[in-house]
């Protein structure tokens, strides 16, 4: 017994000091004399989640369960398995457990936030803040405004105001989240940069943290601006500081994979090689842990477009049928399929497949069907990607959709379709929404139509129909006389009747203050209405005004009026139509003819490259110079004319004859 006691002295001790390496040692002996103790059993399991032996310490308390009841042991349990990741049975441990303690609650939350029940788990920590008092609340709180910007983010839930005082970095940051879960993205950043400021004010009053850890802890900070600018369409930001976070080498493999598949968007298509590093990021152990399943999967969908850009086809299918089977309901995964089957030149399949997705899911139907009307018309199919169209019952009165069928199958010259694609339209607003303004609107571009392509009649239905409505529509009441004026000129002049009188309609317009206005154009006024200062004035003016007289241009002194001008004497005479050269036995080398730069007949023979004993050679970068210097082709700007060499031959022989040449 005194050496049981001396071993729990030691243990306590340990214990206390927060050296649970030796703590275990001094249980370890407990244990070999007494090995159902439950006291040392459940000191063990502490100091093996201490020293961070989750599975061991799991391994303890499921082999003494008879000992380790779970009205002892359910926190440990509980807390073993949320380390081990296993969630689910955490979750089962806690709520078996016979009394719920402080701690209990605190892990329920943990659990409650990674198993995504963000309404369970805001009410478990209301419940914490309000019947708890210690130094942990701060911690609740945080953890409170980290669930509130996880419903904000994923399930785009309007947060409440907490009334939480963003005295922490931690708590700015939480709240930077919310703000961009909501798309406020500029108040978003301004508390992002709060958060960054308080984080380096709390960080540098301790000594012993370097700038180096200071950078590290602001990653997270750094990441969600990025996130911001990369919204915002400031992708050359986004990425410099995306690229810089992935410098610092941080230890969250969470961080890392969400900045990965960021800059894996931002590649799109291109810089294909940088992405397919980068995709390795997100393969890191452990990430399925540190991310929701929303930023797992879209992490999932980026891994299929890449391998469809890099044209892993098999590996695309492979992604995009795995997506599919966890999400039978998404619409990325299909269209994914479809991309790669387009890709592949098999737009028939890609259309059934659509197809099929559609009638299985009723509900996502419109999408898809816009997709498949695309696909028909890359293929040339206007008619069947209109009859797709109509088919979205949904979308067959809005004013995009008409304008887009009016403009297909006017395209194909298809009147009468587009006509009653008008037609269904307007009947829709008058049975639901025959007050809105895109009712009238839909008649007035009815009528314009109909007139345009000569069904005036029906255009005149239209145009009464709106006139009927408003009819002070002076606009409307012009359209539909004109109209009528094509048909029934009696009836135009009867309407013309309701026109407002000239007099009503003149405007009230000074005109010389508006020619003499800023940005007035020129206006030549008459003679006759010149008067007084204004005529002595254009007097004065044509006094010192002198006209110029023009100059007649010289002629050639050879130049005969009798005869037509050669059309052709502007150009050299070498480029000239009959030009034939010169006489045979006169003709010399003609190097350095016509503009700088251009090559001759004769410059192949000065290409040394195409002698035997030159072979073709690559030249080394930067001797570009050197290769100039030795080649035999004498720069166009350096050539003399063959006929300034001839004449300079000649003197030469003058002035040596009679004497021997010799080298």
């Amino acid at each position: 017994m005194a050496a049981a006691a001396g071993l729990w002295s030691e243990g306590n001790r340990c214990g206390q000091n927060g050296d649970f390496a030796r703590a275990l040692k001094s249980v370890n002996k407990i244990l070999q004399i007494s090995k159902d103790d439950v006291t040392a059993l459940q000191c063990k399991v502490v100091c093996l989640i201490q020293n961070g032996n989750f599975k061991e310490a799991l391994g303890i308390i499921n082999t003494h369960t008879k000992v380790l009841t779970s009205d002892i042991i359910a926190f440990e349990k509980a807390y073993c398995e949320y380390r081990l990741n296993r969630i689910e049975s955490a979750l089962k441990t806690i709520q078996s457990a016979s009394q719920q303690t402080d701690k209990l609650k605190e892990l329920y939350g943990q659990v409650l936030y990674r198993l995504e029940r963000y309404d369970d788990c805001l009410a478990a920590y209301r419940d914490l803040i309000r019947n708890s008092q210690d130094e942990y609340e701060e911690e609740r709180k945080t953890n409170l405004s980290a669930v509130v910007a996880a419903q904000s983010t994923w399930e785009k839930v309007v947060p409440e105001d907490l009334g939480l005082r963003e005295a922490t970095y931690e708590l700015c940051y939480n709240s930077a989240c919310a703000l961009i879960g909501q798309g406020k993205l500029n108040e978003a950043m301004k508390k992002l940069q709060k958060a960054e400021e308080l984080c380096r004010q709390s960080l540098s009053e301790d000594s012993d943290v370097t700038e180096e850890d200071i950078e590290a802890e602001l990653a997270i900070i750094h990441g969600q601006m990025a996130y911001i600018m990369q919204l915002q369409g400031r992708t050359e930001d986004a990425l410099q500081l995306y690229n810089q976070i992935i410098k610092l080498k941080p230890t969250d493999v969470g961080l890392l994979a969400v900045i990965a598949n960021n800059i894996i968007t931002i590649n799109k298509d291109q810089n294909v090689f940088d992405s397919k590093k980068k995709v390795k990021l997100t393969n890191a152990e452990g990430v399925e842990h540190k991310l929701s399943k929303k930023q797992l999967q879209a992490i999932e969908f980026n891994k299929a477009l890449l391998a469809m850009y890099t044209n892993q086809a098999d590996q695309c299918r492979k992604l995009s049928a795995s997506l599919q089977s966890q999400s039978p309901e998404h619409l990325l995964p299909v269209l994914i399929q479809a991309a790669q089957l387009c890709r592949e030149k098999q737009h028939a399949k890609a259309v059934a497949l659509l197809q099929d997705f559609a009638d299985q899911h009723p509900a996502n139907a419109a999408e898809i069907k816009l997709t498949m009307a695309q696909l028909k018309i890359a293929q040339g199919s206007v008619t069947k990607a209109c009859m797709i169209l109509r088919s979205i019952e949904e979308l067959q009165h809005k004013p995009g959709m008409v304008s887009a069928l009016v403009t297909m199958y006017s395209h194909e010259e298809d009147i009468d379709s587009a006509i009653e694609v008008f037609t269904q339209a307007i009947q829709w607003y008058q049975q639901f929404q025959p007050k809105s303004p895109v009712h009238l609107s839909l008649i007035r571009e009815a009528a314009n139509f109909k007139l345009k392509h000569g069904r005036k009649k029906e255009a005149i239905s239209d145009l009464e129909e709106l006139w009927k409505q408003n009819p002070k529509d002076v606009h409307t009441l012009a359209q539909l006389i004109s109209a009528y004026s094509l048909v029934d000129p009696e009836k135009a002049k009867v309407l013309s009747k309701h026109l407002p009188s000239s007099d009503t309609m003149s405007l009230k317009v000074d005109v010389d203050a508006l020619e003499n206005s800023h940005g007035a154009t020129y206006v030549r006024k008459k003679a006759g209405k010149l008067t007084g200062e204004n005529q002595q004035k254009e007097q004065g003016q044509g006094e010192v005004k002198k006209k110029k007289k023009k100059k007649k241009g010289k002629l050639p002194k050879n130049y005969d009026p009798k005869v037509t001008p050669d059309p052709e004497r502007w150009l050299p005479m070498r480029e000239r139509s009959y030009y034939r050269g010169r006489k045979k036995g006169k003709k010399k080398e003609q190097v350095g003819k016509g503009t700088q730069g251009s090559t001759t007949a004769g410059s192949s023979e000065l290409d040394a490259s195409r002698t035997a004993s030159s072979p073709p050679t690559s030249p080394r970068p930067g001797s570009a110079a050197a290769v100039s210097a030795t080649s035999n082709v004498i720069p166009p700007r350096h050539q003399k004319p063959a006929g300034a060499a001839a004449t300079k031959k000649k003197q030469q022989q003058k002035k040596k004859k009679g004497a021997k040449g010799g080298w």
